[in-house]
């Protein structure tokens, strides 16, 4: 049964578990479980796609009751209107603050297309060093970042921190597999470190400002304990917003 988070007259949220698509695709023909046919199934009546989340990212997904429900977020997210907040465990000691400008392009299906304007902002909250060798390095480094998303291209935070050489641990698609398989057999870990953890928006029936919020999934929560980073996230909202470093 998935988690809801968040629902109304108008719109239901979830927190989306890693690993879960969120609709039937392509390219994933062969797969039986959708989150929409999922809390479709759940909740018994019919629901609508707004916006999506990769399918190894966890957190806040936000589906519409209506299709008149559907259309107004749309047309919201469109207009970049909505604050979407993500954390992230990256390679490396990240920047303080940055600013990640650097156009997108579309997948292979879309070639014909002109890469898109990109734009992701990012807060480091957090740092260890762990004793563990990878590659050439005797130890491994790593970030606890908070992102924030101004535009929502396809994989744009894996993208932009791929660009920046902090990739994402987990991902195996834009990531450092040395990393990735580090976690794996010594932090029992295979999953993406990226959560959706906050969605706010304006609602566009009632007027009022909507703030959804998700609970890392336990993995995600035990590295962070792991490493020492209880008291970050605990507080993390209250951190001193550093000026950002503009990444091109």
């Amino acid at each position: 049964m998935l988690a809801l988070v968040f629902e109304d007259d108008h719109y239901v949220a979830i927190n989306k578990p890693n690993g879960l698509l969120v609709h039937r695709t392509r390219i994933a023909e062969e797969k039986k479980e959708f989150a929409l046919q999922m809390l479709r199934d759940q909740l018994g009546y019919h629901l609508y796609t707004i916006h999506r989340l990769d399918r190894g990212t966890s957190g806040v997904l936000l589906f519409a009751k209506t299709p008149e429900a559907a259309a107004a977020l749309v047309k919201a997210f469109e207009a970049r209107e909505p604050d979407k907040t993500y954390f992230a465990v990256v390679r490396g000691f990240s920047p303080e603050a940055g600013t990640i400008d650097s156009p997108i392009r579309p997948d292979k299906d879309h070639k014909h297309k002109e890469p898109q304007e990109a734009v992701t902002h990012f807060t480091g909250l957090a740092t260890v060093e762990l004793p563990i060798a990878v590659g050439r390095y005797a130890s491994s480094r790593y970030s606890l970042v908070r992102v924030k998303p101004e535009t929502g291209r396809m994989h744009q935070i894996r993208k932009h921190f791929a660009h920046i050489r902090h990739y994402i641990v987990g991902d195996k698609r834009h990531g450092d597999w040395r990393h990735n398989k580090m976690f794996l057999e010594e932090l029992d870990s295979s999953f993406l470190l990226l959560h959706a953890a906050e969605l706010s928006f304006l609602h566009p029936f009632t007027g009022q400002q909507v703030s959804i919020k998700a609970q890392m999934p336990q993995n995600m929560l035990r590295l962070c304990a792991h490493f020492g980073w209880n008291d970050v996230l605990a507080q993390q909202q209250a951190l001193p917003q550093p000026i950002p470093l503009l990444i091109t």
